[in-house]
């Protein structure tokens, strides 16, 4: 008596005498996934690749299978699309730039905020409820017409050398903490050097992404010695970083880099030592904490300008 043919359990139509190593169910060429031994059928792969537990990395960053630094290269396009819509509409600076306390005229034009604001002219900014600006300052940059640097204009250079910072610094740092703690760090050190700004120069108008660079130069840092890596090099880039601070003093904001590296540096070190039993809880708590006394922060200035 002849045997009744077998076919593939996923596609009756398609004889096969190959079954599964796993389940044992007959499955065809297309069904046919490469085992140690033998073939699996595809959802018994898809079933073995949810029990095996993902690897992470020391501060709790999946280690991705295509290393493709997303998150970076999405903050870099916003920040190129956000220079684009300044060379359209040059108000979306003024609109949207950093800027604690400023005064306006009838005319739109700006001017240094005077305590206790100036008859005859509007007050905008972080004190007049405009919060956002501590944001969007972040991915603004100065025009192409901006400040000038010998005979470059550095407007169009501000936004070459932090993009080149972010390219550079953003793919190492998200590399080991993943996207989500990767975009937590940026948008707080980039919240940090904003404060800053606002505690110390509140009448100053700032634009540049500046501190949230610097927030991931101090993550490096952090990540570097938490890995026992050669300091030597590290020491350096980050001598280099903090020389540059002094020497943007005179044409970008100092306390905008400064509060972003010191930013920075608080979220790393939560990160890189929370413990890891609880590692994800801590490590999101202690940038709510953070994010908080950065807030409240706000508040008691705001306070302050409007007593």
């Amino acid at each position: 008596m002849e045997a009744a043919a077998t076919t593939c359990y996923r596609h009756p139509s398609y004889e096969t005498y190959v079954s599964c190593v796993r389940c044992e169910r007959f499955i065809c060429p297309d069904c046919m996934r490469e085992a140690a031994v033998g073939h699996q059928c595809v959802e018994c792969v898809r079933e073995g690749q949810r029990s095996v537990r993902q690897a992470r990395t020391a501060f709790g960053g999946a280690v991705s299978r295509t290393a493709v630094p997303v998150v970076t290269y999405a903050l870099i396009g916003l920040n190129v699309l956000a220079y684009l819509a300044e060379l359209i509409r040059p108000g979306v600076v003024d609109r949207f730039a950093m800027t604690g306390a400023g005064l306006t005229d009838a005319d739109g034009g700006q001017y240094v905020y005077v305590e206790g604001g100036s008859p005859g002219f509007d007050v905008v900014g972080v004190v007049d409820g405009e919060w956002y600006r501590l944001l969007t300052g972040a991915f603004l940059h100065l025009p192409p017409d901006g400040s000038s640097f010998g005979s470059l204009p550095f407007g169009v250079l501000h936004i070459v050398f932090n993009m080149y910072a972010l390219w550079n610094l953003g793919r190492v740092v998200e590399e080991q903490l993943g996207r989500g703690r990767f975009l937590a760090l940026y948008l707080l050190s980039a919240l940090g050097g904003s404060v800053l700004v606002y505690l110390i120069s509140p009448g100053d108008e700032v634009v540049g992404a500046s501190g949230a660079v610097f927030g991931l130069a101090a993550a490096f840092y952090v990540i570097s010695r938490r890995l026992g890596r050669d300091m030597q090099a590290v020491n350096g880039f980050l001598a280099g970083f903090l020389v540059w601070m002094l020497l943007s003093a005179a044409f970008t904001s100092w306390e905008g880099h400064l509060g972003g590296l010191l930013t920075g540096a608080a979220v790393t070190v939560v990160y890189a030592y929370a413990p890891a039993g609880r590692r994800t809880a801590v490590q999101a708590a202690g940038c709510v904490v953070l994010a908080a006394v950065l807030v409240l922060l706000v508040v008691l200035k705001t306070s302050a300008l409007t007593g």
